[in-house]
């Protein structure tokens, strides 16, 4: 984005309070200034964004800015969360998916500095381990309150987080609502006994998670969860007995995501009947499922608006025609093409 005199004018006249800048072509500070109750400022991708051009933009307090996003900003290090706790106090949403140089004491930072955070994104921020996850729950040594008010935490392909992370994200965050731990790696069945209490959860994203298995769905289906939605997509240890768990304990999911898990029909046969809410189901890649799978979907499942079949080899046509009959369904996948209403 190019800030000339003029368009700074003509913002700061029209309104202005949401702006994505798509290429810093000028300092960041002559484009803030512009805008002197800016309320969203969407950073995403500008790559030859620095500490230095952060530092120059923020050398007073913006009370008016709630949402930040400096996702993808590869130069921007844990010198740059330093700013913002001290001059962004209003802040609620922080998205730093991609920030690669971000660390455990940016964490640390943001724990001191920024108590109100609701939404924190740090997706492929691989410097950040369980002592970061510590400092932002409030219970390390030196991390004050922490974020407890915290509604969304995405920590997706963050590899060094284990379940010790998990025990803090339980104790931390009374009020949180997501939690996206998909291509975490080093988490595992015992972080899900820890995840099970987190009674404010609704929707949980475990995609790819390879040390998850049937006995991690049993301590999440046996927990206080009341989840809504339940990603455990690729996770190639969870097969038909945690259907069996899910019908036992998550009947309030609206969306279940199996693919290319050891599922099959005997696995649908015992959550069809329970799931009676569910409005979206994805069990693509399963090749376990038949026709006889669909059957049982389409006569317990009438509430589904959409469903994936993606890589399903076994299923017939008899089986879609099943399936079409479905009162609410919108969506139909079958990868390379797609059925919609």
């Amino acid at each position: 984005m190019f800030a000339t005199r003029d368009a700074r004018h003509s913002l700061q006249a029209r309104g202005i309070r949401r702006l994505q800048v798509l290429s810093l072509r000028r300092s960041l500070s002559s484009v803030i200034q512009g805008i002197p109750g800016i309320e969203s400022l969407n950073l995403s991708g500008c790559y030859n964004l620095t500490d230095l051009g952060l530092a120059h933009a923020l050398v007073q307090p913006l009370p008016s800015l709630t949402t930040l996003n400096l996702s993808l900003c590869k130069q921007v290090t844990d010198s740059s969360l330093g700013r913002i706790a001290q001059h962004l106090k209003s802040l609620r949403t922080l998205e730093l998916g991609g920030c690669t140089n971000v660390s455990n004491t940016g964490l640390l930072l943001i724990a001191w500095g920024l108590p109100g955070l609701r939404s924190l994104n740090l997706r492929s921020c691989r410097n950040v381990s369980d002592v970061g996850i510590g400092h932002l729950a409030g219970l390390t040594r030196n991390a004050a309150q922490g974020c407890p008010l915290l509604e969304t935490l995405i920590l997706q392909d963050c590899q060094r987080l284990t379940d010790a992370a998990l025990k803090y994200v339980a104790r931390g965050f009374p009020c949180l609502h997501v939690l996206n731990l998909s291509f975490c790696g080093g988490v595992s069945d015992a972080g899900m006994l820890h995840i099970s209490s987190v009674s404010s959860l609704r929707i949980l994203n475990l995609r790819s998670c390879d040390n998850i298995s049937d006995s991690g769905v049993m301590h999440l289906s046996t927990g206080s969860l009341h989840l809504t939605a339940l990603d455990l997509s690729f996770c190639d240890k969870v097969g038909d007995q945690s259907l069996a768990h899910i019908a036992q304990g998550l009947t309030q999911l609206a969306s279940l995501s199996l693919c290319s898990c050891r599922v099959s029909d005997d696995g649908l046969e015992r959550l069809a009947s329970p799931l009676r809410r569910l409005r979206t189901l994805n069990i693509g890649q399963c090749p376990g499922i038949t026709d006889r799978g669909l059957e049982l979907v389409g006569r317990h499942l009438t509430q589904l608006t959409g469903i994936d079949l993606y890589g399903c080899t076994k299923i017939t046509t008899r089986g879609l025609e099943r399936i079409t009959q479905l009162p609410c369904l919108k969506v139909l996948n079958l990868g390379l093409w797609q059925m919609t209403e």
